[in-house]
């Protein structure tokens, strides 16, 4: 399965989740808020705590920085699709965290 498809079967399985863009890239979002997004043959995940940490701790793994002008977004990890076989659980981590953030809100 080629990364795109993997990641569109990904946020397609989680409930409610819709398909968007942020920044001109593709995201899915869940009450509004966007919790993973493609880029560069990468997903992009919305993490917090051990799970931010266990995916940045992977090999390629980095920061998000959709501009390219050295400014990451602190939350959010890249992970190549080297490590594909994360991806789902990473996915589900961001879902439910962002889930639960636009909850408190």
């Amino acid at each position: 399965m080629q990364a795109t498809d993997l990641y569109t079967t990904i946020g397609h399985a989680l409930n409610n989740a819709e398909e968007s863009q942020m920044f001109g890239k593709p995201c899915f979002k869940i009450n509004g808020k966007a919790f993973i997004c493609f880029f560069q043959n990468s997903m992009v995940f919305k993490l917090t705590g051990q799970a931010h940490d266990k995916a940045l701790e992977l090999q390629h793994a980095q920061l998000f920085d959709p501009s390219g002008k050295g400014w990451p977004m602190k939350e959010w990890a890249q992970v190549s699709f080297e490590h594909a076989d994360l991806w789902r659980l990473f996915g589900r981590s961001a879902y439910d965290y962002v889930l639960e953030l636009t909850k408190k809100s």
